[in-house]
């Protein structure tokens, strides 16, 4: 998952951010569009992740994001919203998860049986990446296009898995609303992933029944 910390906020003179909110269109854009547009994609995960030299977690690279991208985009289901203004600003994309509650292939463990019942029938989409390029409204930008993601596949909770160390990330999606729910371990990576989830409409601020912190296990290598 990527997600841009809250550091380096651009200044802007006052009133100017709302007429740049009121700016920006959310469209979706299907697999093919995607891939069309992956060069772009992969600039704004660039200037997204641009981590602070004192940050001891590296994101990975432009071309792991491009090479993820693409293997996206072939999961059955893919979807993808992007945020635009003269240019492209942000984007956030994913899959449906299985009805097992499987999160991602070569990730031990699944969404508890008690969520998968909760969010029945409407079902849980997994959220890959939430790119925002640098800017004052950021959050905002973020906020709409992850509430627009999930909306247009009538999901009743997103959700998604960040690498511990990725302090940013994890700082980022907690203010946008997410809330931390346990670990999963990757054997592929070997790599400890936050879980984290998103509930949606209504009981996204508040913390929903069954939805508490350490509500998954701790899957161990």
């Amino acid at each position: 998952m990527t997600a841009r910390s809250e550091r380096g906020r651009r200044q802007e003179p006052p009133g100017s951010e709302s007429a740049t909110m009121d700016a920006i269109l959310l469209r979706r854009v299907n697999r093919w569009r995607a891939q069309a547009v992956s060069g772009k994609l992969a600039d704004l995960y660039v200037d997204s992740r641009e981590a602070s030299p004192r940050e001891a977690y590296r994101p990975p690279g432009r071309q792991e994001f491009l090479n993820r991208l693409t293997a996206e985009i072939r999961r059955p289901g893919f979807a993808m919203v992007i945020a635009e203004t003269d240019g492209l600003v942000g984007c956030a994309f994913g899959f449906p998860v299985r009805s097992d509650g499987v999160l991602w292939p070569g990730v031990d463990g699944a969404l508890p049986r008690g969520i998968v019942r909760l969010t029945k029938p409407r079902g849980v989409f997994a959220i890959t990446d939430i790119l925002v390029r640098p800017h004052p409204q950021d959050r905002n930008v973020a906020r709409r296009l992850q509430e627009r993601l999930l909306s247009d596949q009538h999901a009743a909770l997103g959700a998604t898995l960040v690498d511990r160390f990725d302090h940013g990330a994890l700082a980022a999606l907690r203010s946008w609303g997410w809330l931390d729910v346990g670990e999963l371990w990757s054997p592929v990576s070997a790599t400890l992933l936050r879980a984290l989830v998103l509930p949606v409409g209504e009981r996204t601020a508040a913390r929903p029944a069954g939805l508490a912190h350490g509500t998954w296990t701790r899957w161990p290598g």
